[in-house]
């Protein structure tokens, strides 16, 4: 049996905002701590935020273990900076027969009330009249098997859209990049996302990091977070898809956070109480981790870990794509 390889990155992800005028309190919810689930192992985290604020650490309703930081004082700008260390392997089902999954089969496992925010339409996977004619007109269609049809609507996206950073905004549905060809990875799973609703797969974004290796198809930024999708695949769980890259998602993918679409998994959402007109400048680091420092020891918050869905008030931050 083949030993899956694993393999491990030091991440740092800053995001500063800076405000015109002096803000009189912001309230950020964050989603920057590293999943842990059976191919990734968090070993170190640390948020530092900037004014000093103490974030409290909740679980949200899609499972992701966020922070929520709330600055009461006059402040010119905002600095969030989030440290990683993780171990990541790549997915046994990435190396397995997923194609002999059969269409029944994944009917059966998409249970239509547990995956009910994953089967259907969300704010910005939808399925529309430009969906049909783009998939009409590349032929992408249910095939022999779902997999296989998945990994082709996968290449096919990758070849026919163009990877061009500032193109859309984050706010952007999926209607932008079937408008222009043009689009960012956050555009490219969203419309992987309509798809595979569309076929009733049970389908979720993910946000995160990608380790660049130089290997063929790679053209995601190396300065800015991430992000891919995944699907429900029975007997193997959830497998993801990077249609950005044209690859099953490896070990060189670090997942952050899930959820239907970009506004469930965004790194940094808020409010901001005043400041006229803000900017945010994001960046993000992914590099092999040197194996001779120590670890620190990893602090796991357990505060408030019951499902908290903070509701924005004025949304004046953009958000990292």
């Amino acid at each position: 049996m083949t030993v899956p390889e694993r393999r491990q990155f030091e991440i740092e992800h800053t995001s500063e905002f800076r405000y015109a005028e002096p803000a009189r309190g912001s309230l950020l919810v964050l989603r920057l701590r590293p999943r842990q689930d059976r191919n990734q192992r968090l070993l170190e985290f640390a948020l530092r935020v900037d004014p000093a604020s103490a974030a409290v650490s909740f679980e949200d309703s899609f499972g992701n273990l966020c922070h929520l930081a709330n600055i009461h004082r006059k402040h010119g700008r905002t600095v969030v900076r989030a440290s990683s260390r993780v171990e990541v392997a790549d997915p046994p089902a990435a190396s397995g027969h997923l194609e002999t999954a059969s269409w029944d089969a994944f009917a059966a496992a998409a249970d239509p009330v547990r995956y009910w925010e994953y089967l259907n339409p969300s704010r910005l996977a939808f399925a529309c009249p430009a969906l049909d004619s783009f998939t009409a007109a590349n032929g992408i269609r249910r095939g022999a098997d779902p997999w296989s049809s998945l990994r082709d609507a996968a290449s096919t996206l990758h070849s026919v859209f163009t990877y061009e950073p500032g193109s859309t905004e984050v706010h952007s549905s999926i209607e932008d990049i079937l408008e222009t060809g043009r689009g960012v990875c956050q555009d490219y799973a969203h419309v992987m996302l309509a798809i595979a609703r569309s076929w009733g797969i049970p389908s979720r974004y993910v946000s995160g990091y990608l380790h660049g290796e130089g290997m063929s198809g790679e053209q995601s930024a190396a300065s800015a977070s991430h992000a891919w999708a995944e699907f429900l695949v029975p007997g193997s769980g959830w497998v993801g898809l990077d249609p950005t890259n044209d690859t099953v998602a490896d070990h060189r993918h670090v997942p952050v956070a899930v959820g239907r679409d970009y506004f469930d998994a965004a790194p940094t959402r808020g409010t901001v109480f005043g400041g006229g007109k803000s900017s945010l400048e994001v960046r993000v680091s992914v590099a092999e981790a040197d194996r001779s420092r120590p670890q620190q020891q990893l602090r796991i918050e357990r505060r408030a870990l019951h499902p908290v869905v903070p509701t924005p008030l004025l949304q004046k931050t953009t958000s990292d794509q």
